[in-house]
């Protein structure tokens, strides 16, 4: 016989009941369903102005729409899409977007890669030139667009100043809207002005994981500066180094407000005279808002869309390989 039997009937401990079926309710709610309700803010605002404008886009793509015929409607189809492929404006802009790009996207991200390996370094004054690098990046896209636009004026502009101090420009000064190559450069120095410093601190906060073990080896083994570069730090930060170009990849061919300040006329959105720095992104905002040809608008963002995703794939692709990745 056990000792809770012989224990009399009233010191007996009487069996503990079950959670009742509201406590259990309660329970499975604030496990279940509460963490859900806490995240569900950014899904609902994602699904409003992310997914809903995407395919009200993919719709209107598809349509007739002008806001200045409203009776121009009914479904066009594949037409708009068809019309991109023999319209000269498309790919005048397209051009001149991946030219910008070029001139932009690489020279930055070398020079972020070179400026965060001499960051990296015992030097004096470490936290004034870090934080140095990133105040571009702070500046407002208007305010240093418009210092540019007057740096690379024509008359009295500073640029050409400096070139006439190496004899270049001297009788004829150059103006930097008028060529693509001209007006190329000067956009994508703003680009770069703007963005080097950010990338910088990037590829800076990466190198700082890599242990100095790794690089004094190295230098035992007779690895200079430059190869410890290449063969050691590049490789080990490669996942950073993807994220960046995969970032300027987006906002290289979504250039927008940088040549839209450059231009003289900016309300026109034409990109130059005879739109010779116009990108797509300005010419889907000339044919939407000023042409008002929202069909043909929405077909073209469509279109840079699939570009944006093909051209990071081949970067990513690209730069795993160059990395030494799988």
């Amino acid at each position: 016989m056990s000792l809770t039997e012989l224990r009399p009937a009233s010191h007996r401990q009487a069996p503990q009941p079950g959670p009742g079926k509201t406590k259990h309710w309660l329970y499975r709610f604030d496990t279940k369903t509460i963490p859900y309700i806490f995240i569900s803010p950014f899904f609902i605002l994602f699904a409003i102005f992310g997914i809903f404008p995407l395919i009200f886009n993919g719709v209107v793509a598809l349509r007739n729409w002008r806001l200045d015929d409203p009776t121009l409607t009914g479904w066009a189809g594949f037409a708009n899409f068809e019309r991109l492929l023999t319209d000269e404006d498309f790919w005048n802009a397209l051009g001149n977007t991946f030219g910008i790009f070029i001139l932009s996207s690489v020279p930055q991200l070398l020079a972020a890669l070179i400026i965060a390996n001499l960051l990296n370094r015992r030097l004096r004054g470490t936290t004034f030139w870090r934080i140095g690098i990133l105040l571009p990046y702070l500046t407002p896209v208007v305010a240093s667009t418009l210092v540019f636009a007057i740096f690379f004026a024509r008359d009295n502009g500073l640029a050409n100043w400096f070139l006439s101090l190496v004899g270049f420009g001297q009788e004829t000064p150059l103006d930097w809207r008028a060529q693509k190559w001209s007006a190329w450069i000067a956009i994508a120095t703003m680009v770069n002005w703007k963005w080097i410093g950010y990338n910088a601190l990037l590829y800076l906060s990466a190198m700082q994981s890599i242990p100095k073990d790794v690089y004094e080896a190295a230098a035992v083994d007779g690895a200079g500066p430059w190869r410890q570069l290449w063969q050691i730090t590049v490789p080990m930060i490669q996942p950073v180094v993807v994220f960046t170009v995969i970032l300027s990849t987006i906002g290289g061919l979504q250039l927008f407000n940088e040549p839209m300040m450059f231009d003289e006329n900016p309300q026109s959105a034409s990109g130059g005279s005879n739109g010779q720095f116009q990108t797509i992104a300005q010419l889907i905002y000339k044919v939407g808002w000023k042409d008002l040809d929202l069909g043909y608008a929405a077909s073209m963002s469509w279109a840079l869309f699939l570009i944006i995703l093909v051209v990071a794939g081949i970067n990513f692709a690209l730069t795993r390989r160059i990395g030494g990745g799988r």
